[in-house]
Parts: C-alpha cells; structure tokens; sequence
C-alpha cells in the first residue's frame, strides 16, 4: 500500500444536523465528503455497530454502498464486545451490520475495543474462533483487533490469538507515543514482533492534538506556517513502516480537503519534526487538565449516565482560557439538562473502560470544584 493511500475515513464522529443528537448525522454533506474522498482516490471507511446510536453504518450504506461499485471501496465494521452474552450473538450482530451496510462480505472486520472485562466477554462468546471462520468463509477478507490497553494485555492476547489476525488497530498518535499508562510505542512494537499490520485510531487523539491552547498554536505556526497541526500528527502515524492505515474522524469538509491534501502530497515526518512534535507533546501534557479522547465508552458503563467526556472537555477548555466565564455558564446549562457530574457516585465501574486509564471519579471532583463557584443548580458542600 502506498504512503498517499494510508487515510482512512473514521466514520465515529460524523457531521451531524444536532451537535446534541449523536444520531442525527447530517447525510447530505457527509454524501458531498465520501465524493471528494474518492474522487482523491481514497476508499477505506470505518464504523462500527455502536457509532452514531447505531446510524454510522446506514449512513455508509446512503452515501457508499448505494451509490458506488462494490470493488470501489472498502469497508470495516466491528462486533460489539461489550453486548456479547453468548456464541449465537456473533452471527446475530454480524448479520445486523451486514443489513445496515447493505453488503455480503466486509473488507475489514474488527473484534471491538479489547480490554480486559470486553476480552474475557469475547473469549466466553468465542468470537476469536469465529471470525476465524468468517475470513475462511469470505464473509471478511481481513480480520483483526481494536484494543485499547497496555502492552501487557496485549501481548497476552497476541500470544494466543496472533497466528490468526491480519491487523491490529491501536490508539496511536505523538502525544501518546512514550505515554506510561497508553503504552503506544510498545504496542506498535508488539505488533511488529508479530508481522501484525498496525491501523490508527484516534492520531489526533480525539481532537485533544489540534485544539491546543494559543500558544502551542503559535508555536507550529512559527515552526512550519505551510502545514496544519492535524498534517503533523497525520505524518508522525503513517511515516512509521508498519503502519497500513491511518484513520481521521473528518466532521467538517474543510478537514476532509486537509487531510486528503497531506496523503496525497505525502511527505515522511523528518527528525527534526519529531523533535519538535515531542517538545510539543511535552508543553500540551503540561497544559492538559484530563488526558480524555472523548471515545465516549465511560458513559456507556455509568449507571448515572452522566456524560463524562462532555464535562471533561469542558474542563480543558476552560483551564486552557482561564479568562473566559463562558464555560462556567457551559457547566451549568449542561448540569441543568443533563445528568449534573455532581451525580458521581464514585461506584468506578467507568474505570475499566477507559482506554486513557483516567481515574474518572477523581477527576470529575476536580471538574465540579473548578466550576463550584459560579455554579448553582446541583452544588453540594
């Protein structure tokens, strides 16, 4: 696979018509965005069951697979760990997306977000075994992995599975390269050990990597004003050799022409680059309150149903602009209409799936003390 075609449209964060209603995906624009991505000569796209409240993949199915030769493109969906209670869900799901997709057989499938409570729910559904069958059968041309954990689980999972998988895909970007706890570098090693090919989630880590506070802004403008920060974080991931895949969620079209831009003009990131991009790491970690890629699979598993990662952004912008009041009034709106963070009640079952390790219940005390005082509808003493 050539470096220019190593992008990879993420189909988890979609342009929507209500930025408040995950399923409300704008489909006209995002037919305008799958149009340009091909006619630049991509054709990688990736869902899941669960994006999008289950609407990521009848979005794919309007604006690809109805309106695009089959061998045009290409197409990965994942099985949904988390709902797993028996070896009969695997067919049920796996004929579910199918139907939603409007296709026989994917290009590319995934065993959804493997961590230890989700791997245990896999092993006990025998799922391994049988997407084994599903690449034997032609029902996936390509079968692998999502995990989000350190490299100790994976190379466990590895040792006993690695034989039959083709990828691995990992949360991968520059901020998380030498992190202690997301472990990048040595799961990407791990992989290599194992002739595994690696695709990336999450190069921007959720937005976190091009939404920095002013002055590291103005720090990649000094450095290189040609290229965006998002081109940097894209080059750092796809220049690394075993790296097939690189996957950005573009939501705006002004992202989508950016990216393609950077993949088709590729360039490998230099050694002097990288230096720069681990000295900018270093100051964004420094000014980053909570470390969260807003995957969004904490709130999934809090019987509150508070919505964790929309406090916690809240939290860095808000830390990142220390003048601005306006996210305190943010906080309290969100309080007001949704589940308040105060709600916490440091149960921690969130902990297990949070693929940044964050200790959430602390953290989320720290979100309501920063904004307590100019917040009054569910403040406690």
């Amino acid at each position: 696979m050539t470096l220019s075609k190593k992008l990879g449209f993420g189909c988890m964060r979609l342009p929507l018509t209500d930025k408040n209603d995950d399923s409300s995906i704008n489909q006209e624009l995002f037919n305008r965005m799958v149009d340009i991505f091909m006619e630049k000569g991509f054709d990688y796209f990736d869902t899941s069951y669960a994006y999008h409240k289950g609407q990521s993949e009848t979005a794919i199915r309007k604006a690809l697979v109805e309106r695009y030769p089959r061998k045009s493109y290409r197409i990965c969906d994942k099985m949904p760990t988390w709902a797993l209670t028996s070896p009969s869900d695997n067919d049920k799901f796996v004929n579910e997306m199918l139907e939603r997709l409007g296709i026989d057989y994917f290009d590319v499938f995934f065993i959804h977000n493997i961590n230890i409570p989700w791997l245990e729910l896999a092993e006990k559904a025998e799922t391994f075994e049988y997407v084994k069958k599903m690449k034997e059968n032609g029902i996936a041309h390509k079968i692998g992995i999502s995990f989000h954990d350190n490299s100790k689980l994976l190379e466990k999972v590895l040792e006993k599975y690695g034989e039959i998988l083709d990828i691995v895909q990992l949360e991968l970007n520059y901020l998380d390269w030498e992190d202690p706890d997301i472990e990048a570098h040595k799961c990407y090693d791990l992989c290599s050990e194992y002739n595994l090919d690696v695709y990336v989630m999450e190069p921007l880590k959720g937005g976190v990597i091009v939404n920095p506070p002013s002055k590291i802004k103005e720090e990649f403008e000094k450095f290189n004003p040609e290229k965006s920060i998002a081109s940097f974080a894209l080059r750092f991931c796809a220049s690394l050799d075993n790296v097939k895949m690189v996957l950005s969620g573009m939501n705006t079209m002004d992202d989508l022409i950016d990216n393609c831009n950077t993949f088709t003009d590729f360039e490998k990131i230099t050694g002097e680059e990288i230096e720069f991009l681990e000295k900018m790491a270093d100051e964004l970690k420094s000014n980053l309150a909570v470390p969260c890629s807003e995957c969004g699979y904490c709130n999934d598993t809090c019987p509150q149903r508070i919505p964790i990662q929309e406090y916690f952004s809240l939290y860095n912008r808000s830390k990142n602009q220390p003048e601005s009041n306006i996210y305190r009034n943010y906080f309290d709106k969100m309080c007001d209409e949704k589940v308040s963070a105060y709600e916490c009640t440091n149960c921690k079952d969130c902990l297990d799936y949070c693929t940044q390790h964050i200790e959430i219940p602390d953290e989320l005390k720290k979100v309501c003390k920063h904004f307590k005082e100019g917040f009054t509808a569910y403040r406690t003493d």
